[in-house]
């Protein structure tokens, strides 16, 4: 929901939603909407087995998809080139027209099916990002991790995701790594 309307503040681009059935619930129970409510957020939006739909072929030119969140059974099945949902068709749409696809993956742990699928989708060319939430900006609110990963996710689309987070400046002359690294969280 917060992409869609980054997108739309950014100005200049279509989107195109399909909600999954398992999304749809999702969204009314961690955010209480309905379906309607995010599909107004879009250009044009679609039902999951609208295999016909203009997004399912290569002939219709779009810049990259995302899904977010992506399932498990949603990477697999682009992963295995399963295009019985119009999500799995238009991401193998993305893959074989050489498109950019990000696959925002909400599952953890990770088992070794996970593993293997993830490289499947990367060697196909798809991105695969866990919305890892990121720390070093010092965010205040759920809202402001939100905004970090979609300041990724518009960044590899190619678009300018800067007004969402601020890019990583390092930390010029500050303290350096400590010397026990990683390995002093274990202990």
């Amino acid at each position: 929901m917060r992409l869609l309307r980054h997108l739309r503040a950014l100005g200049g681009i279509e989107t195109h939603l399909v909600i999954s059935p398992a999304g749809a619930v999702s969204l009314h129970h961690e955010l209480g909407l309905k379906r309607g409510e995010v599909e107004r957020l879009a250009d044009r939006a679609y039902r999951p087995a609208a295999i016909w739909a203009e997004i399912a072929s290569g002939s219709f030119a779009t810049d990259g998809m995302v899904v977010a969140p992506c399932s498990a059974r949603t990477l697999a099945g682009v992963a295995h080139g399963l295009s019985d949902t119009l999500i799995a068709r238009a991401a193998d749409v993305c893959l074989k027209e050489r498109r950019r696809l990000v696959l925002l993956l909400r599952e953890t742990p990770l088992d070794l099916a996970h593993i293997r699928n993830m490289e499947a989708v990367t060697l196909m060319g798809g991105i695969v990002m866990p919305p890892v939430p990121a720390f070093y900006n010092r965010p205040e609110s759920v809202e402001a991790l939100v905004d970090a990963t979609l300041a990724r996710v518009l960044d590899l689309l190619g678009l300018d995701g800067t007004a969402l987070a601020p890019r990583w400046s390092g930390l010029g002359e500050g303290p350096g790594p400590s010397p026990a690294g990683d390995a002093a969280a274990m202990r």
